[in-house]
Parts: structure tokens; sequence; C-alpha cells
């Protein structure tokens, strides 16, 4: 077995031979041929497809498989990276899981206090995908529509560079900060995310269905003001 050969199977949460996964992998591929070209449009359709929403973070285990994300059309950035690095693989493009603790400077009111009054994101996730010899790293977690809202421009990734949240929006406002790096994984390490989840945010964090509509949750129509 090659030493890439893991970083192509399926697992318990990247679920790259769920039918879902591999129709929605080739329907995005096309008639693409290089692992670069492929990743790029993986990255793009993953990240504009899913809407990202902080309002989802669950404790189900079946909500971080790779279908299911899709099949949901939201999720924060745990699940987006679980669902990019499933289709790489699909793809038949080596992939691993990411994770990073980092400072948003930009949030809403409502998330803030969900989050206990912090800017600090633990275990937040990105894909480590195998192009060229190289591990690129790349976070498809903010769509573009919601990007515009927060005056971000939304991450692109080319397939030669890593694709990281932007450290400042474009008046120059700073935005997101690593703060640290939680290394790659071969599979979703979901008990450990969640520990540090309560830890960090404490019981509040989990989904519940009293979520009032601020930016990352509504998708339409004039967006609710920020905070």
């Amino acid at each position: 077995m090659s030493e890439t050969a893991s970083f192509l199977e399926p697992t318990a949460f990247l679920d790259s031979d769920h039918e879902d996964v591999r129709a929605f992998t080739a329907a995005t591929v096309g008639d693409a041929t290089t692992d670069r070209e492929k990743a790029t449009r993986l990255f793009a359709a993953v990240r504009d497809r899913v809407w990202y929403d902080p309002y989802t973070v669950s404790e189900d285990p079946a909500h971080y498989r790779a279908s299911h994300v899709l099949g949901a059309g939201r999720a924060y950035c745990v699940p987006k990276a679980v669902l990019l690095t499933a289709v790489c693989r699909a793809a038949g493009i080596p992939a691993r899981l990411g994770f990073a603790d980092v400072r948003n400077h930009l949030q809403t009111e409502t998330l803030r206090a969900r989050m206990g009054g912090t800017d600090l994101f633990v275990y937040h996730g990105y894909s480590a995908i195998l192009i060229n010899g190289r591990w690129l790293k790349a976070t498809p977690a903010f769509n573009s529509e919601l990007c515009a809202r927060f005056s971000v421009p939304p991450v692109e990734f080319d397939g030669e560079h890593h694709a990281l949240m932007h450290a400042f929006t474009a008046n120059g406002t700073q935005h997101m900060e690593y703060v640290q790096d939680r290394g790659v994984f071969d599979d979703l390490p979901l008990a450990a995310i969640l520990d540090e989840l309560r830890v960090t945010y404490g019981p509040m964090i989990v989904a519940s269905a009293d979520v009032a509509d601020d930016a990352f949750t509504t998708r339409s129509g004039v967006p609710p003001e920020l905070g």
C-alpha cells in the first residue's frame, strides 16, 4: 500500500463511497482532467452550495457524515471540511482533515452571546489536499453570499497555494487570526471536538430550535443588522 492510500479510503464520516457523494463529485468535476482542476471545482462547489451556519453544531455523529452534510445544504466549518475532504477522496485526490483555533473579529451579537462572549473558534475545520506532491490547506467554510454581507472576499482555491481565511476585510478591518494549529487527521476526531466545544462554550453551543435570525442564518432578502 502506498503512503497516500489511506487518504483515499472512505471512513465512517468521510463516506466518499456513498452514492450521493459520488454523484455530486462526478457532476462537479465534469470534464476536468487534472487533480488541480478537479480540486478547485470541488472546493468552489462545497463552499457555495452548502451554506455556512454556525448554529448547526450538533452532538449527533450522523450529522457529520459527508452524505448528510450534502443533503442538509447548511453546516458549520467542521462538517463542510468533512464534505470537501470526502469529495476529494471520491475524485481520487488524497485528502485529510485539519483543524485550527481561530479568532474571528467579525461576529453578530447573537453569535457572540451563544459563544459566551468570546470570538475564539476552537477546532475550525479545513481540508488538507495533496496536489502535485504538496499538501495544501483549504477552508470552504464561508460561502460567497455570506462573505459579501461581511465585506470579506470569498476564499479562493487555485490548487497551488493554501486557501485560508483572510486576515482583513476589504476595508482593512481585522477579520480572522489563526491562533493554534491542531494538526491533521485521517478521519474526524468528533469526540475530541465536542469535548473542547463544551469546555470552551458550555452546553448552549449545541444547536437548538430557538436560534434568532441573523446574518448567518438568513439566506435571502435584506440581511439583519450585523453585530
